[in-house]
């Protein structure tokens, strides 16, 4: 009797046992099947992210944008470093570490079993950033130019989100329109505003950026546009289609060169354009990384290697685009002088003493050239001038910008004016000579070299006290040290300058 099993007692033991595995087989099908569908969804959710690092003083000007002397008068913010700020935000922002796109990884399935990928959307805006605002955006893309708005149409649920993007690359900058950034809800029916109908669809992905602000001057012409431009589409070798706004087509014609040599296509006109035009790829607005230089690690990475662009690419770039011969400066020997370029400006903050200079570089050893660049001079003879020599001379002003068509290894002599300029004259040239690949050398100007000190006396706050100058507010500072100054250069005191940019040149033997 003892092993004997009742009949009913079994049965219910079965079943009961029998059930609670059936419950947690049913269990981790649903789990399994909510992990499945998650990973799906999440592979296909638009990513959407909004940026925004610490603010860092703008460089801006009082005035005119149309030439050298109505630029000066620059406000304070105007020689602040602009240095860590976008640095550190991509330290602690690791979702856009490049300013590109992000995008994702396709998962890994043999050729036999591979399957269209789903569609990816991707908006990525800094509208905060420490100089420039941008949005890069990825999916269906839809643009109509004389409206300014950019319309992007997800292509699986999302939120309806906005954003004003100025296309310059000075976000401050006034008279410059800005961009109107709508990404839709989706559903279609979740938003009130349909998406407009493409008129013309581009297969090139495109580059949407502003003209005017300070372009006119040399030094704004290359660091609020043309380097920022480079580093923003250089990775797509041609196959690129700009959009600008507040077109001026005299900038246009000065750089040709340089615009074909980034596009392919045809620049357009983007406030008179009514027509809608469909992308797969855009970029708003120009991302001033440093004032005249790029940070590679705020490139975005482009081609098969994901190279980033450094500001050396740029000045190859300028090489090869106008043709420039000398890739090297020369060897000083008893054949061969090196060539040293001194320039004169037209205006305030001249060499009153230019003959003496002159004299005193040739007994350095150098063969050297005077010269007072012109706006309206071609570029390309401008260029193909600067290369031919080894070594460029001036005060800080907007004709040091040549800087970037000399041979890598040159010289660079800035000349900074009385007055505690030595901060700005570093930012605006001193780094980005640098980063070009030339040698920088700087010699600051005494008051004994300063024509304030014969016009104002050695105990006017000017001269006897400039950091009470730069308290009293940046207008100040720039109509003193910058407006109604020239120099006459103590050619003993500059002697050894000049002794060690022949030094540096016999060394690169």
């Amino acid at each position: 009797m003892g092993g004997e099993t009742k009949p009913g007692r079994g049965i219910k033991s079965w079943a009961q046992r029998h059930l609670n595995a059936g419950f947690a087989a049913g269990f981790l099908l649903v789990l399994l099947t909510y992990l499945v569908v998650s990973q799906q969804f999440a592979a296909t959710t638009p990513n959407v992210v909004t940026t925004k690092g610490s603010r860092v003083a703008d460089k801006r000007v009082i005035g005119g944008a149309g030439g050298d002397a109505g630029l000066e008068k620059k406000r304070e913010q105007e020689w602040q470093p602009k240095v860590a700020a976008a640095v550190e935000e991509q330290e602690s922002d690791k979702k856009d570490t490049s300013g590109a796109v992000p995008t994702e990884e396709s998962p890994k399935r043999d050729d036999a079993d591979a399957k269209p990928s789903e569609p990816t959307d991707n908006v990525v805006c800094n509208t905060d950033g420490p100089v420039s605002e941008t949005c890069d955006l990825d999916g269906d893309i839809r643009i109509n130019g004389s409206a300014l708005s950019v319309t992007f149409v997800p292509s699986i649920p999302s939120e309806r989100q906005e954003w004003k993007i100025r296309p310059y690359s000075r976000r401050t900058m006034a008279g410059i329109e800005k961009v109107t950034v709508t990404q839709l809800a989706s559903p279609p029916h979740d938003d009130p505003a349909p998406a407009p109908a493409c008129a013309v669809t581009h297969d090139a992905p495109a580059v949407l950026f502003a003209l005017g602000g300070l372009t006119g001057n040399y030094w704004h012409d290359f660091s609020d546009v043309l380097v920022p431009l480079f580093a923003a589409s250089r990775r797509y070798g041609g196959d690129v289609v700009f959009l600008v706004s507040n077109i001026q087509p005299w900038w246009l014609g000065k750089y040709e060169a340089v615009v074909r040599r980034l596009s392919n296509h045809d620049a357009v006109d983007l406030d008179r354009d009514a027509t809608v035009r469909c992308f797969r790829r855009l970029t708003v607005g120009l991302r001033l990384h440093k004032e005249l230089t790029i940070v590679p690690e705020l490139s975005p990475p482009g081609g098969p290697d994901g190279h980033r662009v450094t500001m050396a690419d740029f000045t190859a770039f300028l090489r090869d685009t106008y043709a420039l011969p000398r890739a090297a400066p020369a060897t000083p020997s008893p054949e061969r002088k090196p060539r040293l370029l001194l320039i004169q400006r037209p205006h305030y903050r001249r060499l009153e003493n230019v003959p003496e200079v002159k004299k005193a570089a040739e007994a350095a050893g150098f063969e050297v050239t005077v010269a007072s660049p012109r706006a309206d001079a071609p570029v390309g003879d401008t260029a193909r001038m600067v290369n031919s020599h080894d070594v460029i001379l001036g005060v800080h002003g907007a004709g040091l910008t040549n800087a970037v068509f000399l041979p890598p290894g040159a010289v660079v002599i800035q000349v900074v004016p009385y007055g505690k300029l030595e901060r700005m004259a570093r930012v605006d040239f001193g780094e980005p000579v640098a980063d070009m690949g030339l040698k920088y050398l700087e010699y600051g100007v005494a008051a004994e070299e300063s024509t304030l000190l014969e016009m104002l006396g050695r105990e006017h706050p000017v001269i006897k006290d400039p950091e009470a100058v730069h308290r009293s507010g940046w207008d100040k500072v720039a109509e003193w040290y910058l407006g109604k100054q020239d120099v006459r250069i103590d050619v003993d005191r500059f002697a050894p300058t000049l002794a060690q940019a022949m030094e540096h040149l016999r060394r690169r033997r």
